[in-house]
C-alpha cells in the first residue's frame, strides 16, 4: 500500500479486480505530469512548440514533452493557446459526438473558474452560440474574466451567481457544464495540498453539496437539453452515485458517448441506473484523475418568458465601431460604468434577461472609453476577435514583444514612415495589446494590473 496516498481510497478502488493499484500507486510516488495546450482557432493553426503530440479526444491540442516557462511566451499572453489537463479536454470529444457544434446554442458553464472549460466551449461550440460562464467565488471571478478576455470571443457573459439564481431562469440553456467542486483526489499528483485534506468525511459533505448545486440550479436546462457532470475525483459518491440520483429523480436519462480503446478511458456505469461514466486515470493515460457523464433532461421543463423588450436609446454615438470592428453591423453598442461595450446583436434580449436576475461581471468586449467622441481603444479590443484584422499594426521581436510585456519603453527601429495614432503590437501575427505612436516617441499602453515582472 501506499505510504502517502489514502488507504482507505486506494483499497476502495482495489475492489475493482480489474484496477491497477500496483500502477496508480507507481504513478503518483514518480510525480510526472503531462503538459498540454489548447489552441485557440481563431488565433493559432499550428502548435507553435515543435516537440509535440497530439491529446486524441480534442481537436487542436497537444501534449508537450517538455513543459515550456509560459511566462516568457508572448503567444500564451496574447491568447493564443491554453494550458489545461488533457483529462478535461474530453469535453470537446463531447461536444462533437452530440453534435453540438452544429448550430448556435444556449451554453452554460456553472462552475467557470478559472476558465478552461469556458474557453474550450467557446471553441467547440458553434461561434454563434452564447455561452455564459459563472463563477460563485468573487475572488475567483477575476481570472475566468481574464482568460475570456485573452480568448477573444463576443459572444460571452461573465456571472458571479450562486448556482441557485439560475432557478429564475427556467428551461433556458441547451447545454449545461456543471465541473462541480469535489474532494480533490485526481489532483494529488498536481497538488499534494489536496492529499492532506482528503478524508472520507470529506468526500460525503461534496457529496452532498453537489447534490445541491445541483438540485438548485438544475431547472435552468431545457427538457432535451444536454448535462455534463465532471469532477476531478475518484470517489463513487461524487461521481457514479450522482448520476444515478439524477436519474432517479426521473428528470434524466444517460447518454453513452463513443470512445476508442487506444486512449486509456475507463468507461463505467453506476449500479442503481447503469449510468455510463467515463473515468481517467493517470496510470492509463497521459492526465490527471477525471470523471464525466452525460445526462439529457427528459422532463418536462417550464420555460423563462423570453418577452420581447423595447429597445433603449443608444447613448454611443453613432459610427463609433465603424473604423474598429469587423462586421460591426453584427453587434450593439452599450455604455456601463463609463465604457463602451460591444455585444452580439442577435442577443440583445437575452443581455437584458441576464442582466434583470443575474450579477455580471462583464458581457461582450469591452472596446475602450469615449474622450468626447473619440475611442480610447481598450486592452480587451486589442485581444479581440472582433477588431478589424486590417488595422495597423508593428511585428515586434522576441526581446521586443517581451520588453512590451514588462510594460517597459518601446523602442523600434523599423517603423513605416508615416505611421501615427493607436498601432497594434504584434508577436508572430498575434495582438500584444496597443502602442501609441508619437512624433517622438511610443508610448507602451500594456495594462499595469498584467505586465510580467519577473521575466
Amino acid at each position: 500500500m501506499s505510504n502517502f496516498l489514502p488507504n482507505s481510497l486506494v483499497k476502495k478502488l482495489g475492489v475493482n479486480p480489474l484496477f491497477d493499484t500496483a500502477a496508480f500507486i507507481s504513478v503518483h510516488e514518480e510525480g510526472k505530469r503531462a503538459t498540454a495546450i489548447r489552441l485557440n482557432p481563431r488565433k493559432l493553426k499550428e502548435c507553435p512548440f515543435s516537440d509535440n503530440r497530439p491529446v486524441p479526444w480534442c481537436e487542436g491540442a497537444f501534449y508537450l514533452n517538455e513543459r515550456p516557462i509560459f511566462t516568457l511566451d508572448p503567444l500564451f499572453h496574447g491568447g493564443g493557446y491554453y494550458s489545461q489537463d488533457a483529462s478535461s479536454m474530453f469535453i470537446d470529444h463531447i461536444i462533437r459526438k452530440l453534435e453540438l457544434g452544429t448550430k448556435p446554442v444556449y451554453a452554460l458553464d456553472l462552475c467557470a473558474a478559472p476558465g478552461g472549460k469556458s474557453t474550450l466551449l467557446n471553441s467547440s461550440l458553434h461561434p454563434d452560440s452564447l455561452l455564459v460562464a459563472n463563477e460563485i467565488i468573487k475572488t475567483r471571478v477575476n481570472i475566468l474574466q481574464d482568460n475570456l478576455t485573452k480568448w477573444g470571443n463576443a459572444n460571452t457573459v461573465v456571472t458571479n451567481n450562486d448556482p441557485s439564481a439560475f432557478d429564475r431562469l427556467p428551461g433556458y440553456f441547451d447545454v449545461m457544464v456543471v465541473d462541480a467542486p469535489c474532494s480533490g483526489s485526481g489532483m494529488f499528483r498536481k497538488d499534494a495540498d489536496a492529499i492532506d485534506e482528503w478524508s472520507e468525511a470529506n468526500v460525503k459533505l461534496c457529496s452532498e453539496r453537489q447534490q445541491r448545486i445541483l438540485a438548485e440550479s438544475i431547472t435552468t436546462l431545457k427538457k432535451g437539453g444536454y448535462l455534463l457532470y465532471s469532477t476531478c475525483s475518484y470517489s463513487e459518491e461524487e461521481n457514479e452515485d450522482i448520476a444515478d440520483w439524477l436519474i432517479g429523480t426521473g428528470n434524466f436519462e444517460s447518454i453513452e458517448i463513443g470512445i476508442d480503446d487506444s486512449w486509456g478511458i475507463e468507461h463505467t456505469k453506476s449500479v442503481k441506473h447503469a449510468a455510463h461514466g467515463y473515468r481517467f486515470y493517470p496510470h492509463k493515460l497521459s492526465g490527471e484523475g477525471f470523471f464525466i457523464t452525460v445526462l439529457k433532461k427528459i422532463a418536462e421543463q417550464s420555460t423563462f418568458n423570453r418577452k420581447r423588450i423595447k429597445p433603449e436609446k443608444s447613448d454611443v454615438p453613432k459610427g463609433i465601431m465603424d473604423a474598429w470592428i469587423v462586421n460591426h453591423e453584427e453587434f450593439f453598442p452599450f455604455i456601463h460604468h463609463e465604457d463602451v461595450y460591444i455585444f452580439p446583436k442577435v442577443y440583445e434580449n437575452d443581455l437584458k434577461y441576464l442582466q434583470n436576475v443575474l450579477y455580471l461581471k462583464n458581457a461582450g468586449i469591452n472596446i475602450g472609453k469615449l474622450n468626447r467622441k473619440e475611442l480610447i481603444p481598450s486592452h480587451a479590443l486589442a485581444l479581440s476577435n472582433v477588431l478589424d484584422p486590417g488595422f495597423q499594426y508593428v511585428e515586434l521581436s522576441l526581446e521586443e514583444a517581451q520588453n512590451y510585456l514588462r510594460k517597459e519603453n518601446v523602442i523600434l527601429e523599423n517603423i513605416p514612415v508615416g505611421m501615427k495614432g493607436w498601432t497594434l503590437a504584434k508577436y508572430k501575427g498575434l495582438s500584444l495589446g496597443w502602442i501609441k505612436v508619437l512624433p517622438n516617441r511610443i508610448n507602451n499602453y500594456y495594462p499595469k494590473e498584467l505586465r510580467i515582472v519577473n521575466l
